[in-house]
């Protein structure tokens, strides 16, 4: 299908909220999603942002039926709007489990590098997208990390999302890996939004460490880690390639194919009548 330029939609930059004109259509295909640049704003057809290369799944063989299907939850933990939907994200992983597909998590990048100045003009901007998503979904927010006009802060999203891709790597092999990799990444969420928190320090980790079973010494050293940077900022690139820009983002792998379940925010509800939509397309 075709998309006319104006309707192609705005990404927030800080909430990575997508609003268009006209909703991208559940089921779409991701390479006929517009790509929108999570901090201009200005988007281009996905074809044009990158290669096209589809999940690394896809490239076992030929077969795409034997690659079965898979939900992907694309997000960052910095991002507000993912927090917001939280709740949702734990029904559709629920209802994922119960018809038997996997449920990975994977990092996108909102604000990776940060920079931006923490002035009066970035409070208020924060403060009207966090109270927004507190109104529409009831997630619980603190505002003393905006009210406290003697504290700086960076808003760079790449450590926590570097602290979700080193946990993945340490909860592998684990039986309850997908239920412990949701519950580390929706800890650093709370941690962040409701007690403000710094993710960019690595004492942050230490309790979601021990609540996750993950040996904290093990963490900090990779937390560290320049291999650690690089892989983060590789998943990045790769789900940059798929055509992924706006946070929250979910879709349903079948075989060598993304469909979209959401971009943007979507309650429970709709995200698991979609899912098994899709599933039965």
């Amino acid at each position: 299908m075709s998309k006319k330029l104006d309707n192609i939609p705005y990404c927030d930059p800080v909430t990575g909220q997508c609003t268009p004109d006209t909703p991208a259509d559940a089921g779409q295909k991701l390479d006929e999603i517009p790509y929108c640049d999570p901090v201009t704003g200005v988007c281009t057809p996905a074809a044009a942002a990158g290669t096209g290369q589809q999940p690394s799944a896809a490239d076992a063989g030929d077969d795409a039926e034997a690659l079965g299907q898979e939900v992907i939850y694309i997000g960052d933990p910095m991002c507000s709007w993912c927090w917001g939907m939280e709740p949702g994200l734990r029904a559709l992983h629920k209802a994922a489990a119960e018809a038997g597909l996997p449920y990975t998590i994977l990092v996108g990048g909102l604000r990776p590098g940060g920079g931006e100045a923490w002035d009066d003009a970035m409070r208020q901007f924060l403060r009207h997208h966090w109270e927004e998503v507190w109104t529409r979904t009831g997630q619980p927010f603190s505002y003393e990390l905006l009210d406290d006009q003697e504290r700086s802060f960076d808003y760079d999203t790449e450590p926590p999302c570097r602290a979700v891709v080193i946990a993945r790597e340490m909860l592998l092999q684990r039986e309850d890996e997908e239920s412990a990799l949701h519950d580390f990444f929706a800890g650093i969420q709370r941690h962040f939004y409701a007690d403000n928190a710094d993710p960019g320090q690595v004492d942050f980790y230490r309790d979601l460490c021990a609540q996750a079973g993950l040996d904290f010494a093990e963490f900090s050293q990779r937390f560290a880690s320049e291999e650690a940077r690089q892989a983060t900022y590789a998943e990045f690139n790769m789900v940059r390639e798929w055509g992924v820009s706006g946070f929250p983002t979910v879709v349903l792998r079948k075989g060598r194919e993304l469909h979209l379940i959401t971009t943007g925010y979507a309650t429970g509800k709709t995200l698991v009548q979609t899912m098994k939509e899709l599933m039965a397309a």
